[in-house]
């Protein structure tokens, strides 16, 4: 399923968008946008696989916009504006829809995110089985489907895993999530990280991993509770 979010200051646009998407099984549009602040926001808690975005717009231009986005994310601009369709292909965008497009035209773009989607994954899927930490002088290979939970402490960090003994590194918690296959792994507190596989069951804001009880803060709390609702 390929995660989606709208940007367009048009709302007439932002339901075509909606329509279509709705036609397509393999595409969950999240959410739409009229507002570059309100989908900056959105996406620093909860980032997507993919973004229709329009390009002239009041208050940024898209092209700014996706040029501030801090995550791999593929991006479809839909525009009424022909002029900018070199300068759209000239920052990678997977296709460019130019105003008013039909729902054939939608899906030939949808079908190009969708290869370009299933190619990436497929590469996460060799690559990303486990990683390399240094820590004591020494680089170790963790699998990540060992790991329980992370816990920071300053600078450095305590990562949790199963039938092993707990490794100390000296690095942010930041640093390690963007180690960590995003699809799987969600920050939950300023000083955990948990994968969501492992997740047992969750009562007042607690997190059950086994044995241990992580809290869920209330600035990761809205994020961590759109998760746990797209896996119900």
């Amino acid at each position: 399923m390929i995660r989606a979010i709208a940007l367009d200051d048009e709302p007439l646009a932002l339901k075509v968008i909606e329509n279509f998407c709705q036609r397509v099984p393999y595409i969950q549009l999240e959410k739409t946008f009229t507002k570059t602040a309100e989908a900056h926001k959105h996406l620093r808690k909860q980032p997507v696989d993919l973004i229709f975005l329009d390009i002239q717009m009041p208050t940024q231009n898209g092209m700014e916009f996706f040029a501030e986005i801090q995550q791999h994310t593929m991006v479809i601009f839909t525009t009424a504006f022909s002029e900018y369709a070199v300068e759209g292909f000239n920052v990678n965008a997977t296709d460019y829809l130019l105003k008013p497009f039909s729902f054939d035209r939608f899906l030939q773009a949808i079908e190009k995110a969708k290869v370009s989607y299933e190619t990436r994954h497929k590469i996460q899927s060799t690559e990303m089985q486990y990683l390399f930490i240094r820590a004591d002088y020494t680089l170790h290979k963790i699998l990540i489907s060992d790991i329980l939970f992370i816990e920071g402490l300053d600078d450095y960090l305590k990562i949790h895993i199963q039938n092993q003994r707990t490794i100390v590194a000296r690095m942010t918690l930041k640093s390690m999530l963007e180690k960590l296959p995003g699809n799987e792994f969600l920050r939950v507190h300023r000083s955990y990280i948990v994968p969501m596989a492992r997740v047992e069951k969750v009562r007042n804001k607690i997190i059950y991993i086994g044995e241990e009880e992580i809290p869920v803060s209330a600035s990761y709390e809205a994020a961590f509770n759109e998760v746990l609702s797209d896996k119900k």
